[in-house]
């Protein structure tokens, strides 16, 4: 559907479903954390997570689907 509304450019390569994403205290979504999953880089600092247990979930969910794409 992104490809034929906006264009094949802005297709996702992967998307992985989560249970939870990563949100502060207040309930914003750290979206740099989500940037550095994405980008195979280093999580950040995850002290003002209101649930840090979240990240291991995504990065597990992350090596599952890559796991099974090979």
């Amino acid at each position: 559907h992104v490809a034929q509304e906006i264009g094949p450019i802005a297709k996702p390569r992967q998307i992985l479903t989560v249970p939870e994403l990563p949100k502060t205290r207040s309930g914003k979504i750290m979206r740099r954390l989500l940037r550095d999953v994405a980008e195979n880089r280093e999580v950040g600092d995850v002290t003002t997570l209101a649930d840090a247990s979240v990240m291991d979930l995504i990065n597990a969910g992350l090596v599952r689907e890559t796991r099974q794409a090979d």
